[in-house]
Formats: structure tokens, C-alpha cells, sequence
């Protein structure tokens, strides 16, 4: 696809090739242009996802919608569209599923008998405050059941829509049920609309950080990903910035792109940074052994070489200016009303 045809708002500029489809039929361009969003209701049967990759700290995650409308070029989620036979690339932007029956699942998890409550993580995909939550209002829904639970919730997006639901948030805040964190790979509002197009601005989610510690909800940011060459450099800027609006702390991702990630992002920055496109990609190759993607457990967070190391450098260095006497409360799972209370309410 040309720079002059090339879509704005959208990270995927066409539809990658699905690895399950024995068949393929490849649109015209224009086909892309003229298509629009549209969304499904779907009915699963579970909303509550165990997490077992031995590399991730949360036990359990929960994404009330399927695909994403953010557009971001080098989201980790967009393989997952294929197992419902779509295609990672324009289609995972634009068939967006969603799952309405998403509360009254959660209840019905929360009422298993053995059931023993931890901080559930939302969302750990798909972002729960894309555009499509100002409409359907799921992650809403979830939050009053967690709050009518008393269960521990932690959210992750890039999306100040979380500012809505601050009537809730501040009553979970204050029985320890809840923290936010946003993930900010830039505060560069320049690479923001290119990189992440549908997401809040930079600075709507530092005044979102701002907000959300004023009424004593802690905040935490994910700097993620970081590409060396285009975004690398701003890292400790990005620390100092959300240390002054209240974080109290940080994690960070190296880029890595997967499967059908990796030809997305590579179309992605070919059109929107050509003159550096190439060093991106080489410096990513240089801290994944000559690959663009890492799926190793552990290995897959570290990175190797020189450039990684840096990296590696710069955020113990930031931790140290910038974060050295903060930390995210650990949440509360004491005064889950569980089974038992769920029952009274039925006389």
C-alpha cells in the first residue's frame, strides 16, 4: 500500500494472512478504506482466564472484548484473532467481538463453592477501555459486580475512558480492591498518533494519572513496548513525567513481534518512519539473536546484547530517581462476600 493511500487511525494496513485458512482472498485496497468497524455479540461460556505462562505474575485475566480498535501496530493480542477465523492484521481493528454475558459470568465464577478469590487482572489482551466501552459499558458492569463482591481487581489500559468510572473506582480504592495502570510507550504526541492511533493522547492519560491519585487510586504505568530507535530514548523522561503525576510504580516490556505481529509492524513503520525503519528493525534483531520475536518463558522479557542491556540500565537508573520510595499496595481479597453472602440475598 502507498504513503498516499495509506489508512489514518488504523495500524494494520491490510489483512495478514491467516495461518489456520487453507484459503485466502486478499481485498483491493479501497475494499479497506470503505470498510468500517463493526461489532458481534458473542456468548462464551467462561469469562475468566487461568494464566499459566511461568513468566507473568497474575493468576487470572478477564477481556470482555475480542479484538481491539486502539490500531496499535505491535500489539502481542493480534494472533489470538485468528482462532475465530479472522485475520491479525485490519480485521483484528475492525471485528470487534463482544462479549456481553461477560457480568453475569463473572458472578457465577465468583459463586463456585471452592472458589478461593485473587486479584484478577482486566484486561490481560484486549484493552477493556477501547472505544467500544463508551457504548457497551461491560467493563462498567464487571467493576460493580467486583465492587458488590468485594473482589481485587487490577486494570491495564491505555484509554483515560477509565476517568468515567471513577464512582466506583474510589469506593473500590477504599477498601483496597482496585489499582489502575496505563500503558505509555511514548509521551511524544507525534509518535503517539502514528504508533497507537485510537488510543487517549499522551498527555490525557498523564492528566487521567494525575486524577486517578487525587482520589487516592494507585497508579501504576507499563513503559510498553520499548523500541529501540524510536521510542528507547525517551525512557526516562517517561519515568520522571508519571512520577511527578503520582505513579507509584513501573514495569517495562522489550518489543518483540510474533507471528503474523511481526509483518504488521514491519508494513507499519516502513510507511510512517521509512528513514529509520530499517535501524529499528536491526536493533530489535539485535536483542532477539537475529529475530524480530522471542517466545521463550523468561528470555522473552530479557532481551540480549548491548541494546537490550542499556535498556535493561536506564530503567534501574530510573527506578532509582525516580521511584525509589514508591510501591503499588498490595490488593485485598479479605472481605470477599463469596458464596455465602450471595446466598442471604435470596430471602
Amino acid at each position: 500500500m502507498s504513503n498516499e493511500n495509506f489508512i489514518k487511525g488504523q495500524g494494520a494496513q491490510r489483512n495478514e494472512i491467516n495461518r489456520f485458512d487453507r484459503y485466502t482472498f486478499e481485498p483491493e485496497e479501497e475494499d479497506f478504506v470503505k470498510e468500517k468497524t463493526s461489532f458481534t455479540e458473542v456468548f462464551p461460556k467462561t469469562i475468566v482466564n487461568a494464566v499459566k505462562s511461568p513468566d507473568l505474575r497474575m493468576e487470572y485475566s478477564m477481556n470482555p472484548y475480542q479484538g481491539c480498535e486502539h490500531g496499535c501496530s505491535y500489539c502481542f493480542a493480534r494472533p489470538t484473532h485468528e482462532y475465530w477465523g479472522f485475520s491479525a492484521g485490519t480485521d483484528f481493528e475492525r471485528k470487534i467481538m463482544v462479549k456481553k454475558n461477560a457480568p453475569e459470568l463473572l458472578e457465577k465464577f465468583f459463586q463456585k463453592r471452592n472458589y478461593i478469590p485473587k486479584t484478577i487482572m482486566l484486561s490481560g489482551n484486549t484493552d477493556c477501555y477501547q472505544p467500544a466501552e463508551r457504548e457497551f459499558e461491560i467493563t462498567r458492569k464487571i467493576l460493580k459486580v467486583c465492587l458488590d463482591y468485594r473482589h481485587p481487581v487490577s486494570i491495564l489500559t491505555k484509554n483515560a475512558l477509565v476517568l468515567r468510572d471513577l464512582d466506583l473506582l474510589i469506593p473500590m480504592a477504599k477498601q483496597n480492591l482496585v489499582s489502575v495502570s496505563f500503558s505509555i510507550p511514548t509521551i511524544s504526541e507525534e509518535i503517539r498518533r502514528k504508533m497507537e492511533p485510537r488510543t487517549s493522547s499522551a498527555r490525557n492519560k498523564i492528566k487521567a494519572i494525575e486524577i486517578l491519585s487525587e482520589n487516592k487510586i494507585p497508579v501504576g504505568v507499563m513503559v510498553a513496548p520499548v523500541i529501540p530507535g524510536l521510542t528507547s530514548d525517551e525512557s526516562l523522561n517517561i519515568l520522571k513525567t508519571v512520577s511527578d503525576a503520582g505513579a507509584k510504580s513501573f514495569g517495562y516490556v522489550l518489543v518483540r513481534l510474533n507471528d503474523c505481529v511481526e509483518p504488521v509492524f514491519v508494513n507499519w513503520i516502513n510507511a510512517h518512519f521509512p528513514d529509520r525503519a530499517q535501524k529499528v528493525l536491526n536493533l530489535i534483531r539485535s536483542m532477539r539473536g537475529g529475530n524480530l520475536g522471542d517466545k521463550r518463558y523468561h528470555e522473552r522479557y530479557k532481551g540480549e546484547g548491548n541494546i537490550a542491556e542499556m535498556i535493561h540500565n536506564t530503567f534501574a537508573l530510573g527506578k532509582r530517581k525516580f521511584f525509589s520510595d514508591r510501591e503499588m499496595p498490595r490488593l485485598s481479597a479479605e472481605n470477599f462476600t463469596g458464596t455465602k453472602e450471595q446466598q442471604l440475598r435470596l430471602f
